[in-house]
């Protein structure tokens, strides 16, 4: 599926910075829709056209302009989304947590059903975390678990449910992706320095699962996704070697050669991130068992690997 038109939601921060360039190198025409004015500003290219909105607000997708971008676009990504971990989990932020993804999301499908048939994108893929399982420190989970209990569960449950409301009109992609990995945001941005002046160690008791994917295989895998029409239904974006919160450290330390032994206790950051806190606390053991059998082939199936090319 060469040079096909793209429009992409949430996708101007951590992981459009590699995916927007990813998907000019094999011949994408892109349009970004960002309530920045000049998103990626460092990625010039005749191909790349940018529509500054906010996609969580329903008027957006009445704009002409708007309107215009979805019906010439073949394919969507829709990656729209809050930060889940950066702040306390106040009322008021959970409200924009939930906006950003399922007004977003249900807002963007409305208007896919409003186009002529047509009309419409061959294609929408589309985002949700790992964090649909709840958290677990002994289970395992594939796509065909059942969904958790608790407040991210229940986000991530009510995002995929406005996604679904495609599958009749395109062919849908659910990406329930993991902790991304890349030097300059996401987890791995965070704890990088604190390591590099050798302060560095596990966070909490160091037990919990952390379920991984390199940003480049993220951005690999959406492309793929795009570009080849057996992808259709849920993925778990995950590497296929999870590991513990000690584990992690322990190789962040060895591959950046500094110590890794000064825990971050879970009280310290309970009191930073409130509620918040679970998501990087907790965490659950997810493997990519769709993307195992659909033949996707990792370039960082392992850890160390995949955070030695990221801190280089």
């Amino acid at each position: 599926m060469p040079g096909v038109r793209i429009l992409l939601v949430g996708c101007s921060g951590f992981v459009g910075r590699a995916l927007v360039p990813l998907l000019l190198e094999r011949g994408h025409q892109l349009t970004l829709i960002s309530r920045s004015a000049n998103p990626l500003p460092s990625v010039r290219s005749p191909q790349v056209q940018r529509l500054q909105a906010n996609p969580a607000d329903a008027a957006t997708w009445q704009r002409s302009e708007i309107q215009q971008a979805l019906s010439s676009a073949e394919a969507v990504v829709n990656l729209a989304g809050e930060p889940i971990a950066e702040k306390r989990w106040s009322e008021a932020h959970l409200q924009l947590l939930r906006g950003s993804r399922i007004h977003t999301t249900a807002g963007l499908v409305a208007a896919v059903a409003a186009l002529p048939e047509g009309q419409r994108p061959q294609v929408l893929i589309s985002g949700s975390a790992v964090g649909y399982y709840g958290t677990s420190s002994s289970g395992c989970f594939t796509e065909q678990s059942p969904a958790g209990s608790d407040v991210l569960a229940g986000l991530c449950q009510a995002w995929e449910q406005e996604a679904k409301g495609a599958a009749s009109l395109c062919r849908l992609v659910i990406l329930r992706i993991g902790i991304v990995l890349g030097a300059d945001g996401g987890a791995l941005g965070k704890m990088l320095p604190v390591f590099r002046m050798g302060f560095g160690g596990p966070i909490g008791n160091g037990k919990q699962w952390m379920s991984w994917i390199s940003r480049p295989d993220l951005c690999r895998l959406i492309a793929e996704a795009l570009e080849n029409r057996a992808y259709q239904g849920t993925y778990n974006a995950v590497a296929p070697n999870p590991c513990s919160m000690t584990s992690f450290a322990e190789t962040l330390g060895r591959v950046l050669g500094r110590p890794s032994l000064l825990p971050v206790p879970a009280p310290i950051l309970q009191l930073l991130l409130g509620d918040g806190a679970k998501v990087v606390l907790e965490g659950q053991q997810v493997r990519p068992e769709h993307l195992l059998q659909q033949g996707f082939a990792f370039e960082d199936p392992e850890l160390s690997a995949a955070l030695g090319r990221a801190t280089t």
